[in-house]
């Protein structure tokens, strides 16, 4: 079936629900990064209110800007690396395990280390999968 325009009748369509989607993607990511940002903030208030830095609170802090470097990446490329979030869950782990004192237990210790070598294992996996399998040409994260 063709228009008038000698292009196929579904083309308007599935290129405006495509344009559609992308706008949500965006409206999506300016949510996440707005959110990113006024947690952000209040984290550098809540450490001018008392008055310290602690190691837990630089982790936190990072784990926001790897959140942003995410949507920033998102946001450019229109993909995401697989890493990435492997490594904000790297610190994630790493920072609860500093913050919550019912993880002092040894068993509990030795969880979250196994958790965080486990999740370092799969980003060695994925590294390891993208060198042998390369991407095709400009599809590479």
């Amino acid at each position: 079936m063709i228009d008038d325009g000698g292009t196929p009748a579904l083309a308007r369509p599935v290129r405006t629900v495509g344009q559609g989607i992308r706008l949500l993607e965006r409206a999506g990511l300016m949510v996440i990064l707005a959110a990113t940002l006024v947690a952000m903030v209040a984290e550098v208030l809540h450490m001018l209110g008392k008055g310290k830095v602690d190691i837990p609170d630089l982790l936190l802090l990072f784990m926001y800007l790897e959140m942003v470097a995410l949507v920033g990446m998102y946001w450019s490329k229109g993909k995401m690396s697989v890493r990435m979030p492997l490594y904000i869950a790297m610190v994630g782990v790493a920072r609860h395990m500093m913050t919550d004192t019912s993880l002092a237990a040894p068993w509990s210790l030795l969880a979250g280390a196994g958790a965080i070598l486990v999740l370092a294992v799969a980003v060695l996996v994925v590294r390891y999968g993208h060198t042998r399998y390369p991407y095709g040409v400009g599809e590479d994260l």
